[in-house]
């Protein structure tokens, strides 16, 4: 479904991402790791449109997004969860949820009752500020926000840092429920290995803004991917 070529990006004089090539089939998750620095949150940047691309292309359905702004890769079906959760902290939880509206038509501005199905405790927390929720909260908060705009691509910058055991178990569970659905793409930035491991099913290591290593379940080497990351 998304499909990403030779795709390069600056930060002025200095070249981040080098022709970084990469698929996410729909009904899969694809885990991008590498160690930090290595250009993972840049690259899931390029591809929702919060930083221009220098060079390549970013094809969704077949159709090449060209360089898109957040706005037109939002509304393309691409939903970006960040590092850093980006919860406006004085909103309650439902206008954090209904902040994801601002990319659909009219008729689609509702809150589908899966997000509840999916996030029981926001909708126990719907009227609480989104400040004054636990960081795992918070989490579960944007996810939910990047569902309710109806993706075809989700992208997740480690969701798991800062965030407690039970919580993490959680946010993993509702990625698999997402991924078994079929119905979009997951790509999965994350170094918590274990994490990665247990959902993806295909690996893409970056270092030094370049993919060093792929493989997929069928082919998975734990210790060669583990070595990969490390480096």
């Amino acid at each position: 479904m998304l499909t990403v070529s030779n795709l390069t990006l600056r930060y002025g004089q200095s070249q981040i991402l080098h022709g970084i090539n990469l698929q996410a089939e729909k009904g899969k998750v694809t885990a991008v790791m590498g160690t930090n620095g290595v250009g993972k949150t840049s690259l899931l940047k390029a591809i929702a449109g919060r930083h221009p691309f220098s060079g390549g292309q970013v094809v969704l359905d077949g159709a090449d997004l060209g360089h898109p702004s957040a706005f037109d890769a939002a509304r393309a079906g691409i939903a970006y969860v960040p590092q850093g959760r980006e919860v406006f902290a004085l909103m309650s939880v439902m206008e954090n949820l209904e902040t994801g509206f601002a990319c659909l038509p009219p008729d689609q501005r509702h809150i589908p009752p899966r997000i509840f199905q999916l996030f029981p405790v926001l909708y126990e927390m719907k009227d609480r500020r989104g400040g004054d929720l636990s960081g795992g909260q918070q989490q579960q908060l944007a996810i939910a926000r990047a569902l309710i705009t109806r993706p075809k691509v989700l992208l997740l910058d480690e969701p798991t840092e800062g965030i407690q055991p039970n919580i993490i178990t959680q946010i993993g569970d509702v990625i698999e429920v997402l991924r078994d659905e079929g119905e979009m793409s997951i790509v999965l930035v994350e170094q918590y290995f274990d994490f990665a491991v247990r959902l993806a099913d295909q690996f893409v290591v970056l270092n030094r803004g370049a993919v060093s290593h792929t493989s997929t379940r069928a082919t998975l080497n734990r210790e060669a991917l583990l070595s990969a990351v490390s480096i």
